[in-house]
């Protein structure tokens, strides 16, 4: 394993953008702007709260942001489970992007958990 010297390096993170710019091109044409507009803030908050964490070059408030990242994730999931009942997007996008969420969820708590015991 690779040290991690940016927080462009790390996995999470990386994945984390990929949701967010998926995100934004499922809902490129999406015309209910109030739950988009909510939708995009979460997925970005997802990479942008890791970044901004890794960057404050402290522990304690790196796991802070990993968990504020973690719960946007779970914000972004609920908007999803919503998109796809009121039809806004397919079940298959939202299947995959729900998916992408969980994954990133369990990477956060597993960085959160080896951030909490080692350091």
């Amino acid at each position: 394993m690779s040290k991690v010297e940016r927080f462009e390096d790390l996995k999470v993170w990386q994945k984390g953008l990929s949701l967010a710019i998926d995100t934004y091109k499922i809902l490129a044409d999406c015309r209910d702007f109030a739950l988009k507009d909510q939708m995009c803030r979460a997925s970005v908050s997802v990479p942008s709260n890791i970044a901004e964490g890794f960057e404050r070059h402290s522990n304690k408030d790196f796991i802070r942001f990993l968990r504020i990242a973690k719960g946007s994730s779970a914000e972004l999931r609920t908007q999803i489970h919503i998109a796809i009942g009121i039809k806004l997007i397919d079940d298959e996008q939202g299947k995959e992007l729900i998916t992408n969420s969980r994954i990133i969820s369990a990477m956060l708590q597993n960085l959160i958990k080896t951030r909490e015991t080692k350091f």
